[in-house]
């Protein structure tokens, strides 16, 4: 398996450029456009595979892989403190904690 195929990889439909656009999480700066989303992926996947063998030519280091990093799945989040509240009072008035409550809200996407 190649270090490229560790990556994370996006094809969507771009109203703007009326092709699809394939973009790489781990290189936010690049991305490739085609009319067809294989080729748009394969273009992109091309793409990584010059810039990785260019920044090992250089000795820079590669972005490590998303799927290959350890997450402990806690992270902070400040919120204001009218929000914090009203996510308390919902969290308590459904009977969960408010960890329940925020993980499902985000699960959701709301």
């Amino acid at each position: 398996m190649s270090h490229i195929d560790l990556y994370t990889y996006r094809v969507s439909w771009s109203d703007e450029d009326h092709e699809f656009v394939a973009t790489c999480a781990e290189f936010q700066a690049l991305s490739w456009l085609d009319a067809a989303p294989e080729r748009a992926l394969g273009g992109i996947r091309k793409l990584v595979q010059d810039s990785v063998a260019d920044m090992e030519r250089s000795g820079e280091p590669l972005p490590e892989p998303l799927s290959t990093r350890r997450f402990s799945g806690r992270f902070v989040v400040r919120v204001p403190p009218d929000l914090h509240r009203s996510l308390a009072t919902q969290a308590a008035e459904s009977g969960i904690s408010l960890n329940r409550l925020v993980t499902h809200k985000l699960s959701r996407g709301s």
